[in-house]
């Protein structure tokens, strides 16, 4: 059989690869089989810290909202404040209600007399 060049392939394939890793630091970016192996892991991990970082935010927001309602007096807790929201049917996300809290002061005192639940 015949022996197959397979430089220009197999060269292309290595360069796009080079360029993903051209960031990393030592080996990992001048090594071919150190740059796949990185770079199967770097997508590992973007795939899994997506996930992560919407729970992380969601989190955050609550804890936001949390403290704000304490300090404001709006209700005793965030799980009542949320609860009411959803009654009178005022339905805003955790992250504008996060924004309001922490910029807006006023806006969070007129959503709570909104809600009021006499």
């Amino acid at each position: 059989m015949t022996r197959v060049p397979r430089g220009y392939t197999a060269r292309r394939r290595r360069t796009k690869m080079r360029s993903f890793a051209s960031s990393f630091r030592g080996a990992h970016s001048r090594l071919n089989r150190m740059i796949t192996q990185q770079i199967r892991r770097a997508f590992v991990s973007s795939h899994r810290d997506r996930g992560r970082q919407k729970r992380d935010f969601r989190r955050l927001w609550i804890t936001r909202i949390n403290a704000a309602t304490r300090i404001k007096k709006v209700s005793n807790s965030y799980s009542t404040f949320i609860h009411n929201l959803y009654k009178k049917e005022l339905i805003l996300n955790r992250k504008m209600l996060a924004q309001v809290a922490v910029l807006n002061q006023k806006g969070l005192s007129m959503i709570s007399n909104k809600i009021k639940i006499i």
